[in-house]
């Protein structure tokens, strides 16, 4: 498997290369995205859900299921997707699903739909023209991914360090939910018991490209998120889209072998009887 960070300049000079197959995947549904007023061109749409989850089961998309979805627009198993979102956290939550789902070649685009957009690189609102292909389904991967169960059985683990990347709000339990939401996802507000805090915008640029390496690690070890002493970092925030991005910082741009997500997140933990809560 590939996965490679791309800068827009890389994309625009790569644009008419047909292995290249682009995917925005949006936050909102529909005409409420921002892609239907001006996209990459050749870009298709995803509503990240329809990309990224399970039809009705609180799970990923599957081998088999993204098969299905790629192929029905267009997307074969040999093409190169190239991935950004709206805003960027939706792209690396897309990059981490399909990464489970076994794509062979991923590219992410840095900056997301904002950076592209605010060097006036090419944009159209004209819908690319799609015809189903054959993909093949691949093998999975999922040793990126823990879920509420571990994460209970080792709180005290002394090798393990535990990320919290969603607002100082979020997480010292004055809110659920980032502010200019409804406040809501979450029966208790607080956080996982030993959690540290970074919040995931202290990774990436006013224009949503990641900070240099040597930047992400200073704030990283300035709150002790370090290899060098853990054997392992989990990261989560509310939903997890967050919590991506700062995985894709680590894993991508470090080159840290043993980041892993907690997919659940606070939307999970915050809302289970019988498990604990610091505030």
């Amino acid at each position: 498997m590939t996965v490679e960070i791309i800068s827009s300049q890389w994309l625009a000079d790569n644009l008419l290369d047909p292995k290249i197959k682009i995917i925005e995947v949006s936050s909102k549904k529909e005409n409420e995205a921002g892609y239907f007023k001006k996209h990459i061109p050749g870009a298709i749409n995803f509503w990240w859900k329809d990309l990224c989850w399970d039809d009705t089961d609180r799970q990923f998309v599957t081998p088999l299921q993204l098969a299905d979805r790629l192929g029905k627009v267009g997307i074969s198993h040999e093409n190169t997707v190239v991935l950004y979102g709206e805003p960027v956290q939706y792209g690396t939550y897309a990059l981490w699903s399909m990464i489970m789902a076994g794509h062979p070649d991923i590219k992410l685009l840095d900056g997301g739909r904002m950076r592209w957009m605010s060097q006036e690189l090419p944009s159209t609102n004209k819908l690319p023209e799609i015809s189903k292909t054959e993909y093949k389904v691949q093998q999975p991967a999922q040793e990126m991914r823990l879920g509420r169960d571990d994460i209970l059985k080792n709180l005290n683990n002394n090798n393990r360090f535990l990320l919290d990347v969603r607002t100082p709000e979020e997480y010292s339990g004055e809110r659920v939910m980032e502010y200019g939401q409804f406040d809501h996802g979450a029966e208790r507000g607080g956080r996982i018991p030993g959690a540290k805090h970074l919040f995931f915008k202290e990774l990436i640029n006013k224009d949503d490209t990641f900070k240099e390496a040597h930047e992400i690690k200073a704030k990283l070890d300035n709150v002790g998120a370090s290899l060098e002493k853990f054997n392992e970092i989990v990261v989560y925030c509310r939903l997890s889209h967050r919590a991506t991005l700062v995985w894709t910082a680590m894993t991508y741009i470090l080159g840290y072998t043993n980041v892993r997500i907690y997919d659940g997140s606070w939307t999970e933990w915050g809302s289970i009887v019988g498990f604990p809560v610091e505030k």
